[in-house]
């Protein structure tokens, strides 16, 4: 049997708040300083994103309540501790694991900042050993999940009995800007939505519960250079306010094919030895590129469409979302292999080779 450390189980959580895109465009239509014109032009980015509903940690009518860097910050402490605490236990139960069990937690946001990091906080709600092992990632978009699960992967080849936990929590809609009249911002207002993932890996020595494992047989990561600019957010005294470049689906299609072949290759296989695909769901223009680049068909990304469908862009947590779903809904054949790839500032790439076992 393959050795290699194994997602053995994944959950996912959203707030309660839910709207329809057509809510969330009429509630805006109310907010932007624009006149009618350059608002109808603003507004129909919501109709060209692929997404009918998302979830908030907040209603409908407080979009684009103006916030402090602070108030946001309060804010999400609450909402991303309560989110990480559900989807964390939710994980754990799905692979028959206490948290006294878990030797490694991986949490990973970049829409918020906590300190203590989150995982302090899920030690003391969920019970973890006082000498598990942490390790916060932040600053790594919507790239976070697929570089988390990849993280795991490395620490746990270096732990081959041991079991780590990974926890992506996002709540982009604190991020509303209202007065920000940009396409990049009125693009991610437009996309956009709130929710946490999770899953349990093991060790390629740790026993997996009798759960049917997807080995993770390789990661891999690569960051453009020069791309500074591409994607990200700047900080300033009212949140954050996005940096979208339209090059980034133009990148991403010239370089993916290339950047799949390096990560097969280390197995001694290609792009046709694949058989399915979790992307991340940054948006259809995205979505659309690496579809091309890699040849794929809208039955490879299924899933990729119907959570961008459901839920919007949720950062680091979608990719995570889209494996569920294909878990959940069209588990791979015994030896299938497989590709999960997210995108994130950078811009940058994560990538992990997978396969049913």
């Amino acid at each position: 049997m393959d050795a290699s450390p194994a997602i053995v189980a994944t959950a996912t959580a959203v707030p309660p708040h839910e709207a329809t895109q057509a809510e969330v465009r009429e509630r805006l239509r109310a907010l932007l300083p624009l006149d009618a014109r350059r608002l109808e032009a603003a507004l129909s980015f919501f109709d060209h994103t692929g997404v009918e509903r998302r979830r908030s940690v907040y209603p409908l009518g407080d979009f684009g309540r103006p916030r402090s860097l602070g108030e946001s910050m309060v804010l999400y402490r609450t909402h991303a501790i309560a989110l990480g605490r559900d989807v964390a236990a939710r994980a754990l139960a799905a692979a028959g694991v206490r948290a006294d069990e878990i030797d490694i937690v991986v949490t990973v946001s970049c829409t918020g900042v906590i300190i203590p990091s989150l995982d302090v906080y899920l030690a003391d709600e969920l019970g973890f050993r006082r000498d598990v092992r942490r390790l916060p990632l932040t600053e790594l978009g919507c790239a976070g999940g697929a570089a988390a699960l990849g993280r795991a992967h490395d620490l746990l080849r270096g732990f081959p009995e041991a079991r780590a936990l990974v926890v992506a929590v996002e709540l982009p809609s604190l991020s509303l800007q209202r007065n920000d009249v940009t396409p990049a911002n009125l693009v991610a207002t437009a996309l956009f939505g709130d929710g946490a993932a999770a899953a349990v890996l093991t060790g390629g020595a740790a026993d997996t519960r009798g759960r049917r494992p997807l080995r993770v047989l390789e990661a891999g990561a690569h960051v453009f250079p020069h791309s500074t600019d591409a994607l990200g957010f700047d900080l300033r005294d009212d949140g954050f306010h996005t940096v979208l470049s339209k090059d980034v689906p133009v990148l991403l299609k010239k370089e993916i094919a290339a950047l799949v072949a390096t990560l097969t290759g280390r197995r001694g296989l290609s792009r046709e030895a694949l058989d399915f695909f979790v992307l991340h769901p940054g948006g259809p223009k995205i979505l659309g590129a690496v579809e091309e680049a890699l040849r794929l068909t809208r039955d490879d990304t299924r899933e990729s469409w119907n959570v961008l469908r459901d839920f919007g862009n949720q950062s680091s947590a979608s990719v995570m979302f889209v494996l569920d779903r294909r878990l959940t809904e069209r588990p791979p054949p015994l030896g299938a292999r497989g590709l999960l790839a997210a995108f994130g500032p950078g811009l940058s790439v994560d990538l992990l080779l997978l396969e049913a076992a």
